[in-house]
């Protein structure tokens, strides 16, 4: 049959899929595709679950598929109206070199696209959790060709060397990060220490400006939050929304994931209902 159009993605998101459990693509295209927009999944890893189960089987996507697939969504036409790339868990450094040169050659076809980059490392409780390396792969490959970053306090700390024990020093690390198209930086987990009982923090970075969002802190702790925050940043952001907005609504987005999860006594994250 010919004459048929392709179709029409808005955003591409690049990240980890898992078989069993809501982190990665698992999390971020119901949730951007709950907001209207199209979606291309494309994996980094292919995994049983995450690795604090007892088991695991999987492993990274074999950088010649890894880049094959990007390559081929590139030759099947779909991207002429792609809005957004997101990019979150890499399952090998060098699958940053790749993704850079396909993202290049996206901006240079549309210098307006969006790319929001979840520089995904490690956190606060486990520390570093990603392969040796990933955070020079980062900075060196993918920091510069970013719109947004949406790292948490321990990524902001490990990409910038810098202490983000509080507020200004959260402040001052992130706005190092806003060189070349980095507009913005949104640090999710924001300097522990200083949170009132009971809540969390996002500060919102920009060149000008330093906004905190402050949220309830939900007794729950599944894998992914990261990801969905992400995830409904983004989508809000290409629905129209400024961004302090978008952020404040990524922020309660998560806080209802939360809630349902823990009234489910749910051992993964569980997406809130429309």
């Amino acid at each position: 049959m010919t004459g048929l159009e392709p179709l029409r993605l808005d955003v591409v998101s690049v990240q980890s899929q898992v078989v069993y459990g809501r982190v990665g693509n698992n999390a971020a295209v119901p949730t951007l595709e709950a907001l209207g927009l199209a979606v291309a999944a494309v994996p980094t890893v292919l995994l049983s679950n995450t690795p604090h189960y007892p088991t695991l089987h999987g492993g990274a996507v074999p950088l010649d598929w890894f880049d094959g697939y990007l390559r081929d969504l590139s030759a099947r036409g779909a991207l002429h109206a792609l809005r957004a790339l997101v990019v979150g868990y890499l399952g090998d450094p060098a699958q940053a070199a790749v993704l850079a040169g396909w993202a290049r050659a996206l901006l240079a076809e549309r210098a307006g696209l969006r790319i929001v980059l979840d520089p995904v490392l490690g956190d606060h409780d486990t520390g570093v959790y990603v392969a040796p390396g990933m955070a020079e792969a980062c900075r060196t490959h993918l920091l510069p060709l970013a719109s947004g970053l949406t790292p948490n306090g321990f990524e902001l700390a490990q990409l910038t060397g810098m202490p983000v024990d509080d507020m200004d020093g959260v402040v001052a690390a992130a706005r190092t990060l806003l060189t070349g198209r980095t507009q913005w930086v949104a640090v999710t987990s924001a300097a522990p220490a200083t949170w009132p009982p009971d809540a969390m923090r996002v500060v919102l970075v920009t060149a000008t400006q330093a906004q905190s969002i402050t949220h309830p802190r939900i007794d729950a702790a599944p894998k992914g939050t990261g990801d969905l925050f992400c995830a409904a940043l983004t989508g809000h952001w290409l629905q129209g929304l400024a961004l302090p907005e978008a952020a404040a609504r990524a922020c309660d987005h998560v806080v209802r994931a939360l809630q349902r999860t823990r009234q489910a006594r749910s051992a993964e994250l569980l997406l809130p209902t429309p």
